[in-house]
């Protein structure tokens, strides 16, 4: 073996510490060096130990990963499109089931994944906050991208298909890879659950990048999420004809917009029987509004979820179970093993009912 000491004194006086350096140094090839960090599988643990030894002695840390994507052209990261802030992102039961399952796939082939942020596209956005999230778009060292819900004309979606990154997205509109739910169909399971109990005056509330507690006109649910839109079609499909079905938006899937929502529904004098929300965190916030009001849920109201995240069950909330896990873990396989997978999978849904949802109330 080289004499270490001498190798650290000189990367303490300025000379660079490679690959090579610590191959001389621990009298292995390069090629021994660069499987200790990235392919440990192909040394013995006491080869490895050795190496990681000497690399940490060198003041070494690993091969160069800017270095390595030039080389292979292969950045071994996939980006995740957020359009809600990260720190609001992390709050969602849902978003964090679907990082869940990409991680789980994305760890066995040491994968990273880049949270890549990009405001919402709304009225009012500025020109520098478009193109600052475009930039970040365009700058991720990235392999491939997933984003949740969407459309073909989204700012984000262009930019990765001018980069030629492979997208998987889970938008039933989406055109190319996508792992997805029937969302009108589990719409109108929900719309066909109330109607069988008699429910003919619904209130919808849904996730939407609008005011929070407003009545959304029809004009309005065409600025809808993807899936909002889906599912608030299945529900009045799912419905007898001539039932009124008032939609109002929470703004974000969380639980303040969802009690503004809530009290805005249930101050009106013409109160509905039934509530169908966007999600369970929508759900569980009507739910404690209209106790505070005085409510029974389930005899006095009916209330309604979409997701089965584990809220759900805690509360009693009849709800729409997707799998979200599988979902994310899908997506990342689409990504990383395109050829084994059909370009588009749609994944069952359950209607899962609980005590939220009884009987119209007889007056």
């Amino acid at each position: 073996m080289h004499d270490v000491k001498r190798l650290t004194r000189g990367g303490a006086m300025g000379v660079r510490v490679t690959l090579r350096s610590v191959a001389e140094a621990a009298g292995v090839s390069t090629a021994a060096v660069s499987y200790a960090f990235n392919r440990p599988d192909r040394l013995s643990s006491e080869m490895r130990s050795r190496i990681l030894g000497v690399a940490r002695e060198l003041g070494y840390s690993g091969p160069d990963a800017a270095a390595r994507t030039l080389r292979t052209g292969r950045a071994n990261a996939i980006g995740v499109i957020f359009t809600t802030g990260l720190t609001y992102a992390f709050s969602d039961p849902y978003v964090l089931a679907l990082l869940g399952g990409l991680a789980e796939t994305l760890a066995r082939s040491r994968t990273s994944l880049v949270l890549i942020p990009f405001a919402p596209v709304v009225a009012g956005l500025s020109d520098a906050e478009v193109r600052d999230s475009l930039d970040a778009v365009h700058r991720a060292v990235i392999d491939g991208a997933v984003a949740d819900g969407l459309t073909d004309d989204h700012p984000a979606v262009r930019a990765l298909s001018e980069r030629a990154i492979p997208l998987v997205r889970s938008s039933e509109t989406a055109v190319g890879r996508c792992v997805l739910i029937d969302d009108r169909e589990a719409g109108r399971e929900i719309g066909r659950h109330l109607a069988g109990l008699g429910h003919r005056e619904v209130a919808v509330v849904v996730a939407s990048p609008g005011e929070q507690g407003c009545a959304v006109t029809p004009a309005d649910e065409e600025a809808l999420y993807p899936y909002s839109r889906h599912r608030l079609a299945g529900i009045r499909e799912g419905l007898p004809a001539g039932v009124r079905v008032r939609v109002v938006s929470a703004g974000n899937n969380a639980d303040a917009p969802g009690r503004i929502a809530a009290t805005a529904i249930l101050k009106a004098l013409d109160r509905p029987t039934a509530i169908a929300a966007d999600s369970d965190v929508l759900a569980a916030a009507v739910v404690e509004v209209a106790l505070a009001q005085g409510l029974r849920v389930g005899h006095d109201l009916s209330v309604t979820g979409f997701d089965d995240v584990p809220l759900a069950a805690s509360i009693g909330l009849t709800t729409v179970r997707q799998p979200i896990h599988e979902k994310g873990r899908l997506m990342a396989r689409m990504l990383l093993d395109p050829d084994n997978l059909p370009n588009r999978l749609t994944l069952p849904t359950e209607l899962v009912v609980r005590s939220s949802t009884g009987p119209v109330p007889m007056h």
